[in-house]
């Protein structure tokens, strides 16, 4: 239960980040905001880790295996960037819809394949029936107002 509490929490500070930052982006401008979003959780991460007794010190990333996990944060500021265009170019809601439609069929793609390490799952046919409703759900919602 605590996870799915989580990941709504998640979604909803995803939501209300993606139209901060194209706030702030129409301000500055879009690297400029997303810079500034990298380097604030930077800042919130590292306050994080002092107060959470620093588990594992930063050499610990050296025996990350396979290296390529840690092209995260480079993933990471390509996200931003990514998130503030969409929302500002199709709005709050819409640009979520498509961001947690694509979320959820490549993360089944992941799952299906067992890519990156992921243990695979067998195939569904009613997890690919639930991700047709998702992009149908998708595909009516953007049919219904005006673009």
């Amino acid at each position: 239960m605590l996870g799915f509490l989580i990941a709504i929490i998640s979604g909803a500070l995803m939501s209300i980040q993606g139209v901060w930052n194209a706030g702030v982006t129409k301000q500055t401008s879009i690297w400029t905001a997303a810079g500034f979003v990298q380097l604030s959780a930077l800042f919130v991460c590292i306050m994080a880790w002092f107060v959470s007794g620093k588990e594992k010190g930063v050499r610990s990333l050296f025996a990350v295996s396979p290296k390529y996990f840690l092209l995260g944060g480079i993933l990471g500021a390509f996200i931003t960037f990514t998130v503030i265009k969409s929302v500002e170019m199709l709005g709050p809601a819409k640009s979520a819809m498509f961001i947690v439609t694509a979320q959820l069929i490549v993360a089944y793609v992941i799952e299906l394949f067992g890519l990156f390490g992921v243990e695979k799952v067998p195939f569904s046919w009613q997890k690919l029936c639930a991700a047709a409703v998702t992009v149908g759900g998708v595909i009516w919602f953007k049919s219904s107002g005006a673009d």
